[in-house]
C-alpha cells in the first residue's frame, strides 16, 4: 500500500515468522535487502519505499488494532523498529478494514491504532461510504500526484513518544558542536537547527544536501550527541533521532523544513511524525524553530518541505500544552498477494524445508519454501 508519501508491504503479524530474528532475515529478504537498489525484493532501493506495516488484532483498552513498523535498511542487513513512520500509518486504517479486523460503517469508519514502535495511539478516519473502504477522493497531498479520499490522523499522547519527555534534557536550547540546538520529542525524537547556523539557505534540494559530504558528516556528529544527551544511548546504528533543518517559511507558510530520515538521505518531502515535532517546536518560545516561524501562530502551522506543504492542526488545552494534533494525508491498495522468499535467507541452518512441487503458481513452482512452524498446511509465503 501507499500511505501519504511512502509505500511498503502491509503483513498480518500472524502471517510472519514469531521468532523475531527470523522476522528480520524475512522482511530484509522480501524487500531485497541489503542491496541499494534492492533488486532481488520488492524494495523500491529508497527509505521512503523500503517500509514495512505489520498489523494484528489489538487486546489493548482503547484500540482496534496494533501497528509495528519496520524500516529495512537498504544498504545493510539491518531491520530498524525504533521509529513510527506517520506516512505508513495513514493506510494502516484502510488495510485494518480491508483485512476484516475492523468492522466497516456506513459513512466514516474510526480505527484506534496503537503504535508498538512508540506506545502511542492514534486515530484514522476512513472513508467508508458504502460501509467499504473508498480510496478514490478530492484530496490532494504534495508529494503524490493525483488525488484521493482522505484519512484524517490524529494523534492523542505523542509527548515523549520515545524519551519519554517534551523536552528530553530539560532544555528549551543548546550547543552541540557550537551550534545551538533544540532536542525535542513530540511523535519523533529530532534535533532541530536553524539551516542559517550551518551555512546554509535551508531551501537547497534533498540531492544537494545528500551530495555535501562535509555537512553529512557535521550534522551526523550532531546527531550521536544528541543521541546520548536525549537517553537513547549510542545511536550510530539508529536512524533516531532524527534531523530537521529549518529556516524561514517562503510561500506563506509557517516554516521550512529540510528533513534527515537517516544520517545520509533528505526525505524528498517530509515525515508525518516529523512534521508534528516541528510543528509542536513552533509553539516552544526559545525554540530554534519558535525563532523562525511565522510571527502569527494559530492552532495551524503549514510546514513548507521540498515537495510542497503538510498542514498540522494543533490543540492546546488550557494549561498552553499540546493535547492532540491532527492531519490528513491519503492512502491506496496497489497490490495484494503473496511474497516469495527463499528459505535459505531466513532459516539457518535449513531444517524442515519442504518443496512444494504442487504449488501452483502460474508459471512455475518456488523452491524451497518456509512453512510456519504454527501451521502444518499452510507455505510461509505471506500473504
Amino acid at each position: 500500500m501507499r500511505g501519504g508519501t511512502s509505500r511498503g508491504p502491509f503483513f498480518l503479524e500472524e502471517d510472519l515468522p514469531v521468532d523475531p530474528e527470523e522476522r528480520d532475515r524475512f522482511l530484509l529478504a522480501a524487500m531485497g535487502s541489503p542491496h541499494v537498489l534492492q533488486v532481488n525484493g520488492i524494495g523500491g532501493g529508497n527509505p521512503m519505499t523500503s517500509k514495512v506495516a505489520i498489523v494484528a488484532r489489538s487486546s489493548r483498552p482503547g484500540a482496534d488494532v496494533d501497528y509495528l513498523f519496520a524500516q529495512v535498511a537498504t544498504d545493510r542487513a539491518f531491520v530498524d523498529f525504533s521509529p513510527n513512520c506517520g506516512n505508513m500509518l495513514s493506510a494502516v486504517g484502510p488495510f485494518a478494514i480491508e483485512a476484516g479486523l475492523v468492522p466497516a460503517q456506513v459513512g466514516e469508519t474510526t480505527v484506534r491504532i496503537f503504535n508498538r514502535n512508540t506506545a502511542t495511539t492514534v486515530e484514522a478516519v476512513v472513508k467508508t461510504p458504502a460501509g467499504v473502504v473508498d480510496y478514490e477522493g478530492e484530496t490532494a497531498i504534495d508529494g503524490v500526484p493525483g488525488t484521493a479520499a482522505p484519512v484524517k490522523l490524529t494523534f492523542l499522547d505523542a509527548v515523549g513518544s520515545k524519551t519519554g519527555a517534551f523536552l528530553p534534557t530539560g532544555h528549551v536550547r543548546e550547543f552541540i558542536d557550537n551550534t545551538p540546538v533544540t532536542l525535542i520529542d513530540y511523535a519523533m525524537p529530532m534535533v532541530l537547527l536553524r539551516a542559517g547556523d550551518l551555512g546554509m539557505s535551508g531551501d537547497e534540494t534533498p540531492d544537494e544536501l545528500e551530495a555535501n559530504n562535509s555537512l553529512l558528516a557535521r550534522l551526523e556528529t550532531i546527531r550521536l550527541e544528541a543521541g546520548l544527551r536525549m537517553g537513547l544511548g549510542d545511536v550510530s546504528g539508529s536512524v533516531v533521532p532524527k534531523i530537521g533543518i529549518l529556516s524561514s517559511a517562503r510561500h506563506g507558510g509557517t516554516i521550512t523544513s529540510r528533513y534527515f530520515m537517516n544520517s545520509k538521505r533528505c526525505h524528498k518531502g517530509h515525515a508525518v511524525t516529523g512534521a508534528l515535532c516541528i510543528a509542536a517546536a513552533c509553539r516552544l518560545p526559545g525554540s530554534v524553530a519558535h525563532d523562525l516561524a511565522a510571527s502569527e501562530l494559530s492552532s495551524l502551522v503549514n510546514l513548507e518541505h521540498p515537495s510542497g506543504r503538510i498542514e498540522i492542526d494543533l490543540s492546546i488545552d488550557a494549561s498552553g500544552q499540546i493535547a492532540r494534533a491532527s492531519l490528513v494525508r491519503t492512502a491506496r491498495r496497489i497490490f495484494e498477494g503473496k511474497i516469495i522468499v527463499p528459505a535459505s535467507a531466513v532459516i539457518a541452518p535449513l531444517e524442515g524445508i519442504q518443496q512444494r512441487g504442487e504449488n501452483a503458481h502460474d508459471h512455475h513452482t518456488p523452491t524451497a519454501l518456509l512453512r510456519r512452524p504454527s501451521y502444518v498446511d499452510r507455505d510461509h509465503i505471506a500473504p
